[in-house]
Formats: structure tokens, C-alpha cells, sequence
């Protein structure tokens, strides 16, 4: 854990750049339910290139998936119940429908997630404010995780998160923020940045600290679209805010997962687990078939067909599960991955990878992010650099 004391209170963690603290990390099994393909917005980077309204999951189909993850409860200590869609605040009537059978299945069992398990929503936060929604938010509440996306200045925003007809978002998501950060001030955003973006960067992070959202989880998407100049305009963009952060002394309130002390090392042989839990997590898409994670259905895909592991009607099929319980990162990485200097930190998404890949297979890893990953490892050399020599804060050793 780094440290810092100087002029202010002793050992104080330091934070900037650590992801949101997940909830009994390591212990829980994270499930999705698909509710709805559907979604309000046309976000031009989004993945969900499939969105339609035709796919929307029925609350028979839904109980069912609930009591196939009771099935499985003897090999977790608690659940993590994702609903997402599309836009899952579409189907607020059938969110409620699932959590109170849900609620009283666990209580008439007596079973041991009863108190043990929390669900997650990601939104785009134009319903947020609706009455019905703010209802289920309320009965639910403790147990509730809500994070809504908002990518930055209102201009990067409108230019990438659009209704179906072009009009820009920003306005009627930000008019919701205040309420959002009042029922969870430590609620954390996620800001997805693509090519076009990458100008505003820093002017988006600083835009959304100043909305009240201080926990940004930042990433550039992962497929493989990046030029050269987009590398070096994402490095300067990054240099450019650890500036503003060491001089404005951010970094003591505000968190942004851009920065780590983690990153830019050679890989450790010893560090061999799967980037993502594709496999250890469960999907449930609107007609019941079961898939290793959402990016693995059908609406997720552009270049390959879906990837299942079951339906609700046959089971989990182990023999499909077990190929994603054998990705390490030396399964699927080539040698130049495994013998880069700056290796550690460069991330990948396994529905990616397997969309990309030119067969069906999940052992090939997506080069995509390579050279602005090295991008971002400069740039975080140059903050902590920078970092060290105005408050006497630096790396942990080895690190």
C-alpha cells in the first residue's frame, strides 16, 4: 500500500488509480440476466451491435435461470445478480418481478445467500429519475449496486452516447447524476473512450469529478481500430491530466483507473490467471440460453456466431464450460505478450478476442490494445514521475 504523510494526515492510502473496491471480491459467483436486448441509445462504440426489441426475456424464463443458480450453490459463498441489456431499466416492471421472487425464495429456504448477495445495474441513466424505478430503488436499496455511464464533457458525450434519431444524451443523463451521487456518493462511472475521443480526454475525466463523481473507471475500447496518431494524441492527453492532477493535488479525492502503480512491468510467471472471469460467470440471455458471459451471445457479436454453454432447459454443459476454465494468460498470449517489458496491465476481453479471432477459438488473444497500452505506460512513468517530485510520493518498490 502506498503511503503519503506529507502535510497532511499520516498514512492516509493513497488511491488515484485503483479499481472500485468490488464487493466480497474473489468469494462470489457473478450472474447475468439479459432482460432486454433493447436499449434507448445508439452508442456508436457499443459492442451490443445486435440491440433489437423483439428479445425481451419473460419473468417464467427469468425464475427459471433464478433456480438454476440455486442448483449451483454449493459451489459459491454468495451471488452477485447482474441485470443489463441493452438498457435494463426498460424492463423496470420485470426487474421487480424477479427481485421480490427472488427475495422470498431465499428467505422460504432459509438459504445461505439470504444476506449474502447484492445486485448490480448498469445504466444509462435516462430513466434513472423515473417513478418506478426510484420505487424498486427504494425498497432495494442496501443492496443495490447502480452505476451509470457518462462519458465525459457534454460535447464527447453527444458525439458517441445518441438516441436512435442523433440527438445527444448528455442533458437528460446529467440531470440525474445529482440524485444518483445523493443515494450513492461512493457510486463509481465508467468512460469508455474510442478513437474520436480521445482529443477530450482529459478535459472528460476533469468533467466528471466536477459532476460529483469521483471514482472513474476509464478504458479505451478494446477492438482493434487505433492509428498511430491516436496513440500519441492518448499519450499527451494522459500527460496533460497527470499534470493537472499533481498540481491541483487531485489525486488526494479523486480516482481515475487510467493511472496504477501496478502496470508496465514484465509478466510474472507466477501471475498466469484469465483477465476476465468469461466461464466463472454465468449469462442468461433472453430465451434462456446459458453463455460464458454476455459478450458471447448472438446481439454481441459482429463477426462470429454465439458461443453457448447450455440452455435452461438442458443444463450447464460442462464440456463447453471447461475450455474457458483453461485460459491463462500463457494459453492465449504469443510470445511477444509474454516477453514484453511493460506486459502487466495490458487487459483484454475475452468476447473480443473471440470475435476477432479469425476461427471459433477462445485461445487467441486480441493484439489490439498493444501499442496504447505502451502509450498509457509512458504516460503513467511521466505521472508518477511527476507525482514523486512535487509531494515525495512514489511507486512501491517492485512494483
Amino acid at each position: 500500500m502506498i503511503v503519503w504523510c506529507a502535510g497532511e494526515s499520516v498514512n492516509k492510502p493513497y488511491r488515484l488509480g485503483t479499481w472500485p473496491k468490488s464487493w466480497q471480491v474473489g468469494k462470489t459467483w457473478n450472474v447475468t440476466l439479459i432482460v432486454t436486448e433493447d436499449c434507448n441509445l445508439r452508442c456508436s462504440y457499443c459492442y451490443l451491435c445486435g440491440k433489437n426489441r423483439a428479445h425481451r426475456m419473460s419473468l417464467d424464463t427469468a425464475i427459471r435461470g433464478l433456480e438454476l443458480f440455486l442448483s449451483q450453490s454449493d459451489h459459491h459463498d454468495s451471488i452477485i445478480l447482474e441485470f443489463i441489456g441493452g438498457e435494463p431499466f426498460l424492463e423496470i416492471d420485470l426487474l421487480n418481478e424477479i427481485t421480490e421472487y427472488w427475495k422470498f425464495a431465499l428467505l422460504e429456504r432459509r438459504h445461505k445467500w439470504l444476506g449474502n448477495f447484492r445486485i448490480s445495474i448498469s445504466t444509462n441513466g435516462i430513466l434513472y429519475d423515473d417513478e418506478r424505478v426510484q420505487r424498486w430503488i427504494r425498497k432495494n436499496y442496501e443492496l443495490l449496486s447502480i452505476g451509470i455511464t457518462i462519458d465525459g464533457t457534454k460535447e464527447k458525450h453527444d458525439s458517441t452516447r445518441v438516441y436512435p434519431d442523433g440527438r445527444g444524451s448528455y442533458d437528460d443523463v446529467a440531470r440525474n447524476v445529482p440524485l444518483w451521487v445523493e443515494q450513492y456518493p461512493n457510486a463509481s462511472t465508467k468512460a469508455t473512450f474510442s478513437p474520436a475521443c480521445i482529443p477530450s480526454l482529459c478535459d472528460s475525466i476533469l468533467n466528471i469529478w466536477n459532476l460529483g463523481i469521483k471514482e472513474v473507471a476509464a478504458n479505451v475500447v478494446f477492438e482493434d481500430v487505433w492509428t498511430e496518431s491516436d496513440v500519441e494524441s492518448y499519450k499527451a492527453q494522459l500527460c496533460v491530466l497527470a499534470d493537472i492532477i499533481v498540481q491541483e493535488g487531485l489525486w488526494k479525492e479523486y480516482n481515475c483507473t487510467f493511472f496504477s502503480d501496478t502496470i508496465g512491468r514484465p509478466q510474472d510467471p507466477m501471475e498466469n490467471q484469465n483477465w476476465c472471469g468469461a466461464g466463472k460467470m454465468m449469462a442468461v440471455g433472453t430465451d434462456g440460453t446459458l453463455y460464458p458471459c454476455l459478450r458471447f451471445a448472438q446481439y454481441s457479436l459482429a463477426n462470429q456466431p454465439a458461443r453457448t454453454v447450455g440452455t435452461l432447459d438442458t443444463g450447464i454443459d460442462l464440456d463447453r464450460v471447461r475450455a474457458f476454465h483453461s485460459l491463462t494468460r500463457y494459453s492465449q498470449s504469443p510470445d511477444e505478450c509474454l516477453e514484453c517489458e511493460v506486459a502487466t496491465g495490458c487487459a483484454w476481453c475475452q468476447g473480443c478476442n473471440y470475435d476477432c479471432a479469425g476461427t471459433t477459438t477462445v485461445f487467441q488473444r486480441s493484439l489490439g490494445l498493444c501499442e496504447m497500452h505502451k502509450a498509457r505506460v509512458a504516460a503513467n512513468e511521466y505521472y508518477w514521475r511527476r507525482l514523486e517530485e512535487a509531494t515525495g510520493i512514489r511507486k512501491v518498490s517492485g512494483r
